[in-house]
């Protein structure tokens, strides 16, 4: 195992997904310094979900112990989660990938079994926070995050705070509608940013195009069957200077430039950040989205506002999970319900 340099307090980030656990050893500048994964129990019980992550945190925890003192610095726990949630309770409501857990107090099941700091909180939301702790949003006060890629999903930080709303429901961007005759979301709405914009829907309107005669090389990419076409092959064949794709990924621009002139007048933020799978795919296009904004907003001063990449990408998970947890050691010491004793070695 290869040593890693300790500096000050730690934490253990754990990103937890419908098929997998992440989770990783974090100092106190954001630096992820070992990680692991293993795979979730999302259809098993409330104790084999719960096992899964604990099976996680262990792993990432004895990593630790090979470095001197290290295992006694770890602080706490933060658990990045799919929604509905509450983050003030710890508690995991509903999420449609999870169903191993349902109204599930896991904030208080974790710190029961490690005895530290544990926070739960939705992963944009966390990830939002650790950009704007460490990363591209750092020095701004008010930072709009948003992760594009399967869907899209957005955290809205306001003071250096996570802004939950009035239950811890705040944040939902990715379902802002943009047309109120577009497609059917997943969540009921029509014409919702993600149901149009999130890699699914660059990939269906990939597949139209194919359906309708044109010519192009995604049909190679997927082994001529119209159906295989994925938003990574679009990315892939328009950086090869295919028309289809380029034309699916400027429609995609053209979405995505009248959703960010809605949150520009909604919440004028200090800078807006783009991660995700399918933003890396984007990021060749930032520009063309933020000259875009002029025409799509009533503030005319939006041209001020970065619109920037995110500096965490597949790892923004256990970013956010430690960065939630030194964000909740640094406003408050043992006033949290499901805060157990903060400065003990992590063990059961």
């Amino acid at each position: 195992m290869s040593s890693v340099t300790v500096r000050g307090d730690l934490v253990i980030g754990v990103d937890v997904g419908g098929t997998k656990v992440a989770a990783g050893l974090v100092d106190a500048s954001g630096e992820i310094l070992c990680q692991t994964r293993n795979p979730m129990a999302s259809s098993g019980s409330a104790a084999d979900g719960l096992a899964a992550v604990a099976q996680a945190i262990d792993a990432a925890s004895g990593y630790g112990v090979s470095v001197a003192g290290a295992h006694n610095l770890i602080r706490g726990i933060g658990i990045c989660s799919p929604g509905p949630l509450d983050p003030k309770a710890g508690v995991i409501v509903n999420p449609p990938n999870l169903p191993c857990w349902r109204n599930f107090p896991l904030a208080e099941e974790v710190a029961q079994i490690y005895r530290v700091r544990v926070k739960v909180d939705n992963d944009a939301n966390a990830a939002g926070l650790a950009e704007t702790l460490w990363g591209s949003g750092r020095g701004y006060r008010n930072v709009f995050y948003t992760t594009i890629g399967t869907g899209i999903g957005t955290g809205i930080v306001l003071d250096g705070q996570i802004y939950h709303g009035r239950t811890g429901a705040a944040g939902e961007g990715g379902h802002v509608s943009i047309d109120y005759k577009g497609p059917r979301c997943a969540c009921g709405k029509p014409g919702c940013i993600e149901v149009l914009a999130a890699g699914p829907a660059i990939a269906r309107r990939a597949q139209a195009k194919l359906a309708d005669g044109r010519l192009s090389s995604l049909l190679d990419l997927a082994g001529g069957e119209i159906d295989g076409v994925t938003s990574e092959m679009v990315g892939q064949a328009s950086l090869a200077g295919d028309a289809v794709a380029s034309d699916v990924l400027h429609e995609t621009v053209e979405l995505l430039s009248l959703w960010f002139g809605n949150i520009v007048d909604l919440l004028e933020p200090d800078v807006m950040i783009v991660g995700g799978g399918v933003a890396s795919m984007l990021k060749p296009f930032l520009g063309e989205i933020h000259d875009r904004l002029p025409a799509c907003c009533e503030n005319q001063r939006c041209k001020e506002i970065p619109l920037v990449s995110a500096r965490y990408g597949k790892d923004s998970g256990i970013a956010g999970g430690a960065a939630i947890c030194f964000d909740a050691a640094k406003n408050d010491n043992h006033t949290d319900p499901a805060v157990g004793r903060s400065e003990v070695p992590l063990s059961k």
